[in-house]
């Protein structure tokens, strides 16, 4: 399909889904998620295919793993189509009535955006997420997935909408645009006559391109340069493990830890031992030259390294003489995502929780959980680092508007 006919599809089954019921939209979720099991071996097969690919590219060990679906994660996937279908349905509540002087009654309901189109890298897992989120709320999706992962996106999709057509509601209620060049990416950002949001989800690159040149509203979900920061009176063995897991449950996701702050009065006894769990792990670590000191084998930080996302078995270590220090170089170089203390002192944790400015601030736990799955809301959109609309992991909210419905006897304006 022409990105034209693409667009008019959408727009075409959006009166639909505007008004579509509760009880069909679960029923259509939980549907969908039998099928994605049930076709799971199509999925893997595709997958496959853009496994190959990556491999002969080059791809790094966290973006493989980050494209890689296997049986668990088809489930997992399915499993978030399920949690959605049990969340409450936001459409149609009413946030508050008011009664006017002059008997007017003014109130604000929840309705959907509309059309919502998201642009993506090599995440097909964010194909079942954006479709379970944007149907839960009555909202059509156009998806634009990258190059690398379309063979999972097309097939992911094809299980989707075969469900919607076995429940006989609209099929382009999901829409999958095929053309992976930037030429079509270009075009697909300028449709603000058929799309009434976009939101990109990827690397840094990506979305600069889609902020500077999209007529569309955009929603900006952000890189992770995410920051853990081990106060002076930090449990240090809680420390080393959280930062373990941060680092290298996945490297190649924007939740993951990617730089290290560490009070200058524990790094004798914090990074020997941090060190050598990190060098266990092949994780490769840059440190400024007190850090180094207690890390054998770090190489010499450079300005670049704080400010960096690797999405890789690499971390950046910078040393503070206070929580001061720490919280300015952590909003000096943060993306304003997720940033955490690790401190055994309440006043420093408020302190971290007030001043630093990210979308998530964590007290003595792992960056990691900054996910829509992790905070309830079954899936996510992204994780949104702007200040309007929506913050943090998006959920069903950040999936709609509101409209204002007024209610009167006959009231006229003199």
């Amino acid at each position: 399909m022409s990105l034209e006919e693409i667009g008019t599809r959408a727009r075409g089954a959006e009166p639909v889904l505007r008004i579509m019921g509760t009880e069909t939209k679960n029923r259509v979720l939980k549907k969908a998620a039998e099928n994605l099991v049930a076709d799971a071996d199509a999925i893997i097969a595709a997958n496959a295919l853009d496994m190959e690919h990556g491999r002969e590219k080059g791809m790094s060990k966290g973006l493989l793993d980050r494209l890689f679906l296997d049986q668990s994660r088809i489930e997992a996937m399915a499993e978030g189509l399920c949690q959605v279908s049990e969340l409450d349905d936001p459409i149609g509540e009413v946030l508050g009535m008011k009664k006017r002087p002059n008997g007017l009654l003014i109130g604000q309901k929840r309705v959907p955006l509309g059309v919502v189109g998201i642009i993506y890298e090599a995440r097909p897992n964010v194909t079942a997420d954006a479709f379970a989120l944007c149907f839960k709320t009555g909202n059509v999706v156009i998806l634009k997935g990258g190059s690398d992962a379309i063979h999972s996106n097309m097939a992911i999709v094809a299980s989707l909408r075969k469900t919607l057509k076995e429940e006989q509601v609209p099929e382009d209620a999901l829409l999958l645009i095929e053309d992976t060049s930037r030429e079509t990416t270009a075009q697909f950002m300028k449709m603000n006559h058929y799309v009434d949001v976009l939101i990109p989800r990827g690397g840094a690159g990506l979305i600069r391109t889609v902020v500077e040149n999209s007529t569309i509203p955009v929603i900006e979900t952000g890189t992770g340069n995410c920051h853990i920061y081990v106060d002076e009176t930090a449990d240090l063995s809680m420390a080393v493990d959280i930062i373990l897991s941060a680092k290298t449950q996945r490297v190649g996701v924007c939740n993951a830890c990617e730089s290290i702050v560490v009070h200058e009065n524990v790094r004798e006894k914090l990074l020997p031992v941090l060190a050598e769990r990190l060098k266990e792990k092949q994780v490769k670590m840059r440190a400024d030259e007190k850090a180094r000191e207690y890390m054998p084998g770090a190489e010499a930080a450079t300005e670049e390294d704080w400010g960096k996302e690797y999405l890789d078995y690499i971390v950046s270590i910078k040393t503070v003489s206070s929580i001061d220090e720490a919280i300015a170089h952590i909003n000096h170089y943060n993306t304003k995502h997720s940033e955490a203390i690790i401190t055994n002192n309440y006043t420093h944790a408020q302190k971290f929780l007030d001043e630093i400015d990210a979308a998530v601030v964590y007290v003595n736990a792992s960056t990691r959980f900054t996910d829509g799955f992790e905070f309830g809301y079954g899936a996510e959109i992204g994780i949104s680092t702007q200040k309007l609309h929506a913050r943090g992991p998006m959920g069903l909210l950040a999936l709609t508007s509101i409209k204002f419905v007024v209610y009167g006897n006959g009231q006229v304006r003199s």
